[in-house]
């Protein structure tokens, strides 16, 4: 592997100069700019910047990012493993045990060793634009993450803390069904008891509920919860409350996490974690949800490996192939986009 600098990039700001790595939470509440990378495992790694400027994405180099090949993807769950875990989550639904199931996979494609997330950013910036865009590489601390994330998981601007939880994706907005709305209702209740565990009685609300969003080859329904931290409150408190995010879980939250861990057969890793930034010295940050999410893992023996995580939100209304192509929809353009086929298969499923 060539030597790559640690880099963090969110959308037009690019910190570079690392000063220090730690998985303590209450760094983020000390000085310095941070970048945030959260598995859903629970791993946490933060990393201290000393140069933060602004600096558009470049535009991408040919040759620079060599992805898989469209065919080199495999899936840790195949269409009848999924499925069938589909038809397994209504059976506990049917006894009362969970109302909702985030249930996911994770696809896999060897890459050159030289593979740069930083370079996989500037294709995906001009082939999937997403409003939660950032990178993270710190080769030597395991890091090597480039999400096109659409969803906000915690925004914080000194006592403030808002989240935006998707639930409820389509081709198009008249595509959308009842259980899709039914689905973001259910998720906004528990975002709303996760923060309100931290903040301020009567302070929690909901400004908008089920807004229907646009992004490239899909719609999402999105809202938005917000409320105000109680004194004394600070990082290490809100994400031991509000993390994982609701929307990648389900709910009960605790139901649906001894589900997941019994259903799914590959870790997610930064897939449903939490990836963004903290700018310690004015008490503002912003950590997306990991979807829409490529990792590289580097094992000790064999080439790196590209990881994506997709995933649908179960409930009794489910259909289970339905949800299955939910999955391909989420995934078709992003895969093609790293693989650099996105202009060749448009928005035709990947499977």
């Amino acid at each position: 592997m060539l030597h790559r600098p640690p880099l963090a990039r969110f959308g037009d700001r690019v910190a570079t100069g690392l000063i220090d790595v730690t998985d303590d939470p209450a760094a983020l509440d000390s000085a310095g700019f941070w970048a945030v990378a959260a598995d859903y495992e629970g791993r946490l790694t933060c990393a201290r910047f000393r140069d933060v400027r602004e600096e558009p994405v470049p535009a991408p180099r040919p040759g620079r990012w060599r992805g898989p090949a469209v065919g080199d993807w495999t899936s840790s769950l195949d269409r009848a493993g999924y499925t069938a875990g589909v038809r397994r989550i209504r059976e506990h639904i049917a006894t009362g045990a969970v109302y909702q199931v985030n249930l996911c996979r994770v696809l896999s494609a060897p890459v050159p060793p030289d593979a740069d997330v930083d370079a996989l950013t500037a294709v995906l910036a001009r082939g999937n634009p997403a409003p939660y865009a950032g990178t993270i590489r710190l080769p030597a601390h395991g890091v090597e993450i480039a999400t096109a994330s659409p969803e906000l998981f915690l925004r914080r601007a000194g006592a403030t803390v808002e989240s935006g939880p998707i639930k409820g994706t389509a081709r198009t907005e008249a595509e959308l069904l009842e259980k899709d709305y039914a689905e973001n209702v259910m998720i906004v209740d528990l975002v709303r008891n996760d923060i309100g565990r931290v903040c301020a009685t009567g302070t929690v609300s909901v400004p908008d509920l089920c807004a229907v969003e646009k992004h490239p080859g899909l719609v999402h329904l999105v809202s938005t919860v917000r409320g105000e931290l109680r004194p004394g409150t600070g990082w290490p408190e809100l994400l031991d409350a509000a993390f994982p995010a609701g929307s990648i879980t389900g709910a009960p939250k605790s139901s649906a996490l001894r589900i997941i861990d019994a259903l799914e057969t590959a870790p997610r890793g930064p897939y449903c974690g939490g990836i963004g930034w903290v700018d310690a010295d004015r008490g503002t940050g912003e950590l997306a949800v990991g979807i829409r999410t490529f990792w590289i893992d580097r094992p000790a023996a064999g080439p790196p490996v590209l990881r994506f995580g997709a995933g649908a939100g179960i409930t009794w209304d489910s259909d289970a192939e339905g949800e299955w192509r939910e999955t391909e929809l989420k995934a078709a353009r992003l895969l093609a986009v790293a693989s650099g086929a996105h202009e060749d298969i448009g928005e035709g499923l990947v499977t």
